[in-house]
């Protein structure tokens, strides 16, 4: 079944409104009784790209039709650093930006279960028995063909028919969400991973159904963009693992909720031949001074890569050309 077809999905250029009546759990001891017939579903959602929204739209859809309640579980931090010594693939989603994510679908309930090792040694049957059950009130669960739980993943998608079976809740398997954009094939979060890191940020904004985003904290940096080059930058610490690669891209700047168009530069700066690691913004048409806070850098597409300039008339001139190209995308 093609949900694409069923759900209509646009690229959001920044972030989706928050559904703020979402109840957000993140210590199962403050589950005081179970949800009303709850419908789950159950991953890490590391991106929270179009197949897991369509995924919790099942959910919602399943969840109204029992008059219950839609469950997303996922897990902090990701199972892979735990279990694997911390050799795991950069996350796409960090915990906050996850949470808003999630928050911005129909879901009711969130629960973002710490993940330890003690965790990871429940036996598949308790997983299912003890929590899912008794503690959450599940009647169906809704997962993708390759699901598996419980220590070693000795749960798979046959034990879990069984112990519905057995135990009288529904098992439903998703199909895999397929991209109608240029054969991409399966909608997965290694894929996205792959054209972000390559700076293939347009098709990756098909994948996720939103712009990339990166965050963090505006810091001190080299004090040359304004009074060597005549345009001042905002020097980013960001806080997320998946950078794009290197060049310049046109941006969406999100500063105390408001939006400025701007382009960022990532990379290492060849002309100056330093060797440092950047992510720097020129936000267009700003004068604000902020130094210690918080923005969020959306890309909406890569213009160049970085070329080491002779002088630094020309590279002021490079950067005015930027500015040039990246206002016409706003335009259009």
């Amino acid at each position: 079944m093609d949900y694409l077809y069923r759900f209509n999905f646009r690229v959001k250029k920044i972030l989706p409104s928050i559904h703020i009546l979402m109840k957000i759990i993140e210590n199962i001891e403050d589950i005081d009784k179970p949800f009303t017939n709850a419908v789950v579903t159950i991953g890490n959602f590391d991106g929270v790209h179009i197949g897991h929204q369509c995924l919790f739209h099942e959910v919602i859809l399943k969840a109204a039709s029992l008059k219950g309640t839609s469950v997303a579980m996922t897990f902090d931090p990701h199972p892979l650093r735990v279990l694997t010594n911390h050799r795991h693939p950069p996350l796409i989603t960090l915990k906050e930006q996850k949470i808003e994510l999630i928050a911005s679908t129909e879901l009711d309930v969130l629960i973002v279960i710490p993940f330890t090792q003690e965790f990871a040694a429940i036996s598949a049957r308790d997983f299912i028995t003890e929590l899912l059950i008794k503690r959450i009130g599940m009647q169906a669960v809704i997962v993708g063909p390759d699901y598996s739980f419980g220590k070693n993943r000795e749960g798979d998608i046959e034990l879990l028919k069984d112990l519905g079976r057995q135990l009288g809740f529904e098992v439903i398997l998703a199909d895999w969400i397929k991209s109608t954009h240029r054969n991409e094939g399966r909608i997965s979060s290694t894929r996205i991973r792959e054209l972000v890191a390559s700076g293939d940020i347009e098709r990756a904004q098909k994948l996720l159904g939103r712009n990339y985003q990166i965050r963090g904290t505006v810091v001190s940096g080299r004090n040359r963009g304004g009074k060597l080059l005549g345009f001042p930058t905002a020097n980013l610490a960001p806080q997320d693992e998946l950078c794009p690669k290197t060049g310049i891209y046109a941006v969406m700047v999100e500063w105390k909720g408001r939006l400025y168009q701007g382009v960022a530069n990532i990379g290492y700066s060849p002309t100056f031949d330093d060797h440092l690691f950047t992510v720097e913004v020129h936000i267009l048409d700003f004068h604000q001074d902020i130094y210690g806070q918080k923005i969020k850098i959306n890309f909406l597409k890569r213009i160049r890569d970085e070329i080491k300039f002779d002088s630094l008339a020309s590279l002021s001139e490079q950067i005015r050309q930027d500015i040039t190209v990246a206002r016409n995308l706003f335009d259009n």
